[in-house]
């Protein structure tokens, strides 16, 4: 068996896919370490796996991020912000990042370092030295990829691929466009990486993410990908990463009403961006109070959550809805008919295991990125905001329960996924690797 680094931004969406693979390449006998945030630390034991904390400059938490970062809350959700990200949240911890991996391969010389793409510390390792004298490198996809394509608009845009030559007519503009755009973060980051004594490739950032590891692996499906005749070898996708299955969480009091007959529609903010309930939780409810042919239930994921909703919705929960701090989602979805989500990455991978058809609404982040591939892939509707309206949600629900074409789609996924077994697929290449 190998000695194994795996690391992660110290961002649940991002640390908790890397764990769940340290846990399963623990389980089959290998020695892994995993490199994370300082709160990530019990998760990691829970895991079965030693942890070690990144240094204080490259951690945060990202449950409160304008704490972390001053500056940050005066920025609107949008370019600014996300140029704000770029430069503070990802480029400036690089060098303590890569510090915190070489004096751990000091002391754990393992064979292969997985990292999940938005951990950039570690492209170091494989710009500084050839393959042969160094751990081979790894990247996770958790997000959607950032790699840009002749077939594809520049990631940011949130525009789905057009065929022909009009569509590649169109994404040379904006991949001009987003490059002069992003010159000034490119400069930044390359500035950063010289300092480690490394050059950056040429061209977009977010190539350097896929192509510089010896190998990348995306955790989604190509039904959910938009496809790119130009993508590197060493591009894979895999699948995702199966849901944790559990009963943590008691089942509520209301859990029968599920099997009642009537079609249930869950909403829900995720785990991070879930800190105002009036972005889409409150709307959603709102747009479906009190009809009989619906029972909605609020997953807030949070323990403060249900109280806060009742609050914003004058203190009184419509007669068909039933809200709920944490719930098993492997257990909800079976008898979910549409999911209201703000398109976290591995939430819509999770409804689409289930064949759940979808209703996205996202504005931060890479969200807008994952609504436009919901629409895309046929599985949901993009509201193309953030914070929708009752109308736009009540609108949207009825026409994918209407429409019969978007939970057909939304099974075929299901099953594209089923047929991927990505824990195998990463213990194989592993293994290759320590061969």
């Amino acid at each position: 068996m190998s000695r194994i680094i795996t690391t992660a931004i110290p961002a649940h969406g991002h640390t908790s896919p890397m764990l769940a693979i340290s846990a399963d390449l623990a389980a089959r006998g290998h020695e892994v370490t995993f490199l994370g945030g300082a709160r990530f630390a019990g998760a990691a034991e829970r895991a079965g796996v030693r942890f070690v904390a990144l240094p204080a400059e490259a951690d945060f938490d990202d449950r409160d991020l304008d704490a972390r970062f001053p500056g940050r809350a005066s920025l609107p959700p949008g370019p600014e912000r996300t140029a704000f990200d770029v430069k503070h949240v990802f480029v400036d911890p690089i060098p303590a990042q890569y510090r915190a991996l070489l004096a751990l391969l000091a002391e754990f010389p393992a064979v292969a370092v997985l990292a999940d793409a938005f951990l950039q510390g570690a492209l170091p390792l494989a710009l500084s030295r050839p393959r042969g004298e160094r751990p081979a490198l790894v990247g996770i996809g958790t997000t959607p990829p950032l790699l840009p394509s002749v077939d594809t608009a520049p990631f940011g845009f949130a525009l789905p691929p057009l065929p022909g030559e009009e569509g590649r007519a169109r994404n040379r503009v904006l991949q001009e466009e987003a490059e002069r755009r992003g010159e000034p973060l490119r400069a930044y980051a390359e500035a950063v990486y010289a300092g480690l004594g490394v050059t950056l490739p040429e061209g977009p950032r977010g190539l350097a993410m896929v192509t510089v590891p010896d190998v990348f692996l995306q955790l989604t499906v190509p039904g959910f990908e938009y496809p790119r005749s130009d993508a590197p070898d060493t591009f894979r996708m895999i699948g995702a990463l199966p849901g944790i299955v559990g009963n943590e969480q008691p089942l509520r009091p209301w859990w029968d009403e599920l099997t009642s007959g009537r079609p249930v529609v869950v909403v829900t903010q995720g785990t991070l961006a879930n800190q105002d309930l009036g972005e889409l939780v409150a709307p959603t409810v709102t747009a479906l109070a009190n009809r009989d042919d619906l029972l909605v239930v609020a997953a807030t994921a949070r323990p403060d959550g249900p109280a806060d909703l009742t609050a914003l919705l004058g203190g009184r929960l419509p007669a068909n809805t039933r809200a709920a701090g944490y719930i098993p989602f492997d257990q909800l979805l079976p008898h979910t008919a549409v999911l209201v989500s703000n398109g976290g990455y591995g939430g819509v991978h999770t409804a689409l295991r289930y064949g759940v058809p979808l209703v996205v609404a996202g504005a931060s982040e890479d969200k807008p990125e994952v609504a436009a591939r919901v629409q895309w892939s046929g599985a949901g509707l993009d509201l193309r905001t953030g914070r929708p309206e009752p109308a736009q949600v009540r609108r949207a629900v009825d026409e994918v329960l209407g429409r019969v074409r978007f939970r057909e789609r939304a099974c075929a996924l299901g099953a594209e996924l089923a047929a991927h077994r990505p824990f195998d697929a990463i213990a194989e290449l592993v293994d290759s690797l320590a061969g």
